[in-house]
């Protein structure tokens, strides 16, 4: 791509500064905490109608009465074009009333705001991407699409399905969740995440007057937690966690059951199977007792593949013609990319740079989030990925 083309998406984005705030202002005071989807209607109007701005048509989509997630194809969509999916969400972890105490804000080249940074502002840098498209009437060989889905920080649970098979149907997937760190680093792999859970049952006695007629689900608890942590490998990148335990019934009660529920990250899809095998093979050493292990990896590696090297190689260079030094990272974290990167070539940590995700401090620096949504608009621009 000529340098010409990157110098005018630069110039045009950097236009936009006004609309990229007034954009992230309207989502951040639309709040939208993912468990409580029925308060969602005003932050899926925003972005609709800052959509259909840019000439995409939305629609609405989900099981009655669970989260609503949006999904939209330009309106005068080119036939016999691949395509390739945006792919972000709209759900904070911040509960109803946090814009009160926290309200938007900006000081100086930073804007201050409950999901401004994961990821509202990734949101609106779609939205000037594909505004920048149609203002400079740029041909887009690969079609973008866009799903912003309603229930990411909880898992994804209903939108999955969705996500999946539009993954399976798509040349690439450019997810638009924060860049890593204060350098902005580029997602090319993230952890996979699995979560289990242990649950122990052995017999009940009176601690003082019979306690050799009971089996105590809590010692042997303590030896499954054992096991656990045994299977952590900081070398390799694998990290199992307990993160919460509970059990009996009262002190003078042998317990007659206990849970454990544990937390795993993995850097491959080949070790995600590895630990699930282990973990569901684990066997009582306490006679009498009985355990039950459901779960697994909920979210698969995204691993470093060739077709997701093939992407990153092609935001390189776009970022070079930008101007931009670029830098790529795994992150600990998962994300609806976990998903994608199974089916089609997929980048990350697309969205704003700026920091504070899930914190009190979260912000999103605007100039260099402007810098990400003309490397979008680049990205857009690419070539079909082969595998």
């Amino acid at each position: 791509m000529c340098a010409t083309i990157a110098a005018r998406i630069l110039d045009h984005i950097n236009g936009q500064s006004s609309s990229l705030t007034n954009l992230v202002k309207a989502l951040v005071e639309a709040e939208s905490p993912s468990a409580q989807p029925e308060i969602h209607d005003e932050v899926r109007r925003v972005l609709r109608l800052a959509l259909a701005d840019v000439g995409y048509d939305s629609r609405e989509t989900g099981v009655p009465e669970k989260p609503r997630h949006v999904f939209a194809v330009p309106a005068n969509r080119p036939k016999g074009r691949p395509s390739q999916l945006l792919l972000g969400h709209f759900d904070t972890v911040w509960p109803v009333g946090t814009i009160q105490n926290r309200p938007f804000s900006i000081n100086g080249n930073t804007i201050h705001g409950p999901g401004s940074f994961d990821m509202k502002g990734g949101l609106a840098q779609i939205v000037l991407a594909l505004g920048a498209i149609r203002d400079l009437e740029l041909e887009v060989p690969v079609v973008p699409v866009v799903f912003v889905n309603a229930d990411e920080e909880i898992g994804s649970r209903t939108s999955t399905r969705y996500i999946r098979w539009l993954a399976q149907h798509v040349d690439r997937a450019l997810v638009m969740e924060p860049a890593l760190g204060v350098r902005g680093d580029i997602k090319t792999e993230r952890k996979g995440i699995g979560r289990f859970t242990v649950t122990v049952y052995g017999k009940a006695a009176h601690a003082g007057l019979d306690p050799e007629s009971g089996v105590s689900a809590i010692l042997e608890l303590s030896h499954v937690i054992q096991t656990l942590f045994a299977l952590n490998d900081v070398e390799r990148g694998i990290t199992v966690n307990v993160g919460t335990i509970d059990g009996g019934i009262q002190p003078n009660v042998v317990a007659p059951h206990s849970k454990a529920v544990v937390d795993v990250r993995v850097p491959t899809v080949a070790d995600g199977e590895e630990i699930e095998r282990v973990i569901h093979s684990i066997k009582p050493t306490t006679s009498d007792v009985r355990l039950h292990i459901e779960g697994g990896i909920g979210r698969p590696s995204m691993e470093s593949t060739p077709r997701n090297q093939r992407l990153w190689m092609l935001a390189k260079e776009a970022g070079s013609e930008l101007g931009l030094d670029l830098h790529s990272a795994r992150a600990g974290g998962g994300s609806d990319g976990n998903t994608t990167s199974q089916y089609t070539a997929t980048l990350d940590g697309l969205g704003p740079v700026g920091d504070g995700a899930h914190a009190v401090h979260e912000h999103m620096v605007i100039d260099r989030t402007l810098e990400r949504a003309a490397l979008l608009t680049m990205l857009l621009l690419s070539p079909p990925i082969q595998d």
